[in-house]
């Protein structure tokens, strides 16, 4: 079973990258963030030509997010629990049956949280970040494989970006957000792209300024944390990063990862 996460930065502007991205790499489960689109605008119509199932979390013009899966899910949720008043679209969870159980995936959109003095912005951040260990904690506590995918915004080591000195002070290098991530990984949850290398230079987002990409001047924010279970299940990684040097790109790439787990339905 192939897993992926992928911040398409708007899917109307992108569908013809993800259709062809589908095409080319066939993930059983796809977790898009920043789909920007109401759950009745997105171009569901194209991936279910291409044989995808289609959950949405929408929103207009911003945040947005959805499940792309071979199979239909058996049970959807939508929202991050723990604060009715948060009407940010940033989190929907799908269960999925495999053989000899079922599989939780939830494609999440973190907030960016910058800037880190705005009165709002990055107490928002913190506090959902709390939102989001408190849902794995309870998760976790059900002893299934559990997959949390998406753009945490969040770069969890130096070598997780190309130039440390350039995101001091950013909200996605501080360190209480590096800290609250590692509260994630304190749980049980392992970041699957470092379970399987510490490579350095392993990125993947690329800002549209300054020639970030061709100077290969990234980070990596997008993540897959695993329960146990999952992690138990995990055979490799790879983040496909020649989908940024497509025409009109998303700024991230997909990120995938391979687990020994056969689809049911």
């Amino acid at each position: 079973m192939k897993i992926a996460t992928w911040n398409i930065n708007g899917v109307k502007a992108r569908i013809e990258n993800l259709c062809q991205w589908l095409k080319d790499s066939s993930p059983d489960i796809v977790c898009l963030q920043e789909i920007k689109s109401v759950d009745e605008g997105f171009p569901r119509l194209e991936l279910e030509a291409l044989g995808y199932h289609v959950e949405t979390h929408g929103q207009k013009g911003f945040n947005g997010v959805a499940l792309l899966s071979k199979v239909r899910p058996d049970e959807v949720n939508r929202g991050l629990p723990g604060d009715d008043t948060d009407e940010q679209a940033r989190f929907i969870e799908g269960v999925f049956s495999v053989e000899g159980g079922a599989i939780r995936v939830c494609s999440l959109y973190l907030p960016n949280g910058n800037p880190p003095d705005d009165p709002v912005k990055y107490p928002y951040k913190l506090a959902w970040m709390e939102r989001l260990r408190q849902f794995a904690e309870d998760r976790l506590a059900l002893e299934e494989p559990l997959v949390l995918a998406g753009d945490y915004n969040v770069i969890p080591e130096p070598f997780d970006c190309h130039d440390p000195r350039v995101w001091e002070g950013d909200a996605l290098f501080l360190p209480q957000t590096r800290s609250a991530f590692r509260r994630l990984e304190h749980l049980g949850l392992t970041d699957a792209a470092r379970a399987t290398t510490d490579e350095a230079g392993l990125y993947s987002f690329w800002d549209y300024q300054a020639g970030a990409w061709p100077k290969n001047n990234g980070i990596r924010i997008d993540h897959l944390m695993l329960s146990a279970e999952a992690a138990d299940r995990l055979q490799s990684v790879s983040i496909e990063k020649h989908v940024r040097a497509w025409e009109k790109p998303s700024d991230h790439v997909p990120v995938c990862g391979y687990f020994d787990f056969r689809p049911v339905g």
